[in-house]
């Protein structure tokens, strides 16, 4: 075969003799088949490394794989998902598999799904998709004939695997951590536009806050915006609660983005973070960490969950048909977003 600039094509046959080995080791280095031995692997690495070699993508699929994934992410913008693809990428590395990734629409489920349908439509070997709104029926249809995770949901299923963070136990350490500061006017930024199912994360964040908040005797001053997961919708939910009298004294959000936004919003007025607002988010995102920034947050270990999701995938695609749910414990992480409230 000649490629586009008119050059022939290089060959797995090309390959195995430059490594000096048959084609069917080539294809079984090519296929991560198991019994292979490292020195045969490292031989042949080295030969397709010093001839350039790329697999054919359509004949890979027409012998029933094409070494790649797709994976779907609400969008592209929240830093919290590159921690989970440094996971997922670092698991799919070993087994030589490529990550195709789509954006999903955010809220849209009829985006969402319209992504999905491009992934099967290229004939990748499995899925991931994060944080979906699309209904379960909708996942498990195309679970039965492609392998899936999905990662972040809490509902379950017969034909494909979870991978999720204890949100319960997350929302709990963040409210509780507040009160113990000693706030009692404490709001909650959540997520609209997705629906009530129980399944969704920021549904179970949102439950939680209004329960802690209850049994601490605080239901009076519970106060909730929903808005967006994004920095946007941060700033604007937190531009609503703090034009509030009397305005809280610290805000939980659903999600470290939005409490980006939430710190925008308090600067913006001229008010001091913790001094007059404590700020929490969830997620833990990198860069949250940043002197500057310095959030408290919720970690649920992104790339553990990736990493997880990865091989999760790998074992589908290998062959494994029962169902797996992988649950992560979270931890809060204080950093100097919050402290107790100014005495007034």
């Amino acid at each position: 075969m000649v490629t586009r600039d008119g050059r022939r094509r290089v060959t797995i046959s090309d390959v195995a003799s430059h490594a000096q080995v048959s084609t069917t080791a080539v294809s079984k280095v090519l296929r991560n088949a198991y019994g292979v031995s490292e020195a045969m692997r490292a031989k042949v690495q080295a030969a397709i490394d010093e001839l350039g070699y790329r697999p054919h993508a359509a004949a890979r699929a027409m012998r029933g794989r094409t070494f790649t994934i797709g994976v779907v992410l609400p969008h592209i913008r929240n830093p919290f998902f590159a921690d989970i693809l440094d996971g997922f990428d670092e698991e799919l590395a070993a087994a030589r598999y490529q990550a195709i990734i789509v954006q999903g629409g955010s809220s849209d489920a009829a985006a969402e799904s319209r992504a999905l349908d491009a992934l099967v439509d290229r004939q990748v070997d499995g899925i991931l998709i994060v944080a979906p709104v699309i209904p379960r029926a909708r996942l498990e249809e195309m679970a039965r004939n492609t392998p899936t995770v999905v990662l972040g949901r809490h509902d379950r299923s017969a034909v494909y695997d979870s991978v999720l963070d204890d949100d319960e136990v997350g929302a709990e350490l963040a409210v509780e951590h507040l009160i113990a500061l000693g706030h009692r006017r404490i709001a909650h930024i959540s997520q609209k536009g997705l629906g009530p199912s129980v399944a969704l994360l920021h549904t179970i964040r949102a439950r939680t806050y209004e329960r802690v908040m209850a049994e601490h005797g605080l239901a009076e001053h519970i106060a909730v915006v929903a808005t967006s997961y994004t920095e946007e919708g941060g700033y604007q939910a937190a531009r609503e609660l703090l034009a509030r009298t009397p305005r809280p004294t610290a805000v939980f959000a659903g999600s470290d983005q939005a409490a980006f936004g939430a710190l925008a919003a308090v600067h913006e007025a001229g008010l001091a973070v913790p001094g007059d607002v404590s700020v929490a988010g969830y997620d833990n995102a990198r860069v949250t960490a940043l002197a500057h920034i310095s959030l408290t947050t919720i970690d649920q270990d992104g790339a553990i969950m990736g990493k997880t999701a990865g091989r999760l995938l790998l074992e589908r695609i290998g062959g494994r048909t029962s169902s797996v749910r992988f649950s992560v414990t979270p931890t809060l992480v204080a950093r100097r977003s919050t402290a107790p409230p100014a005495i007034r």
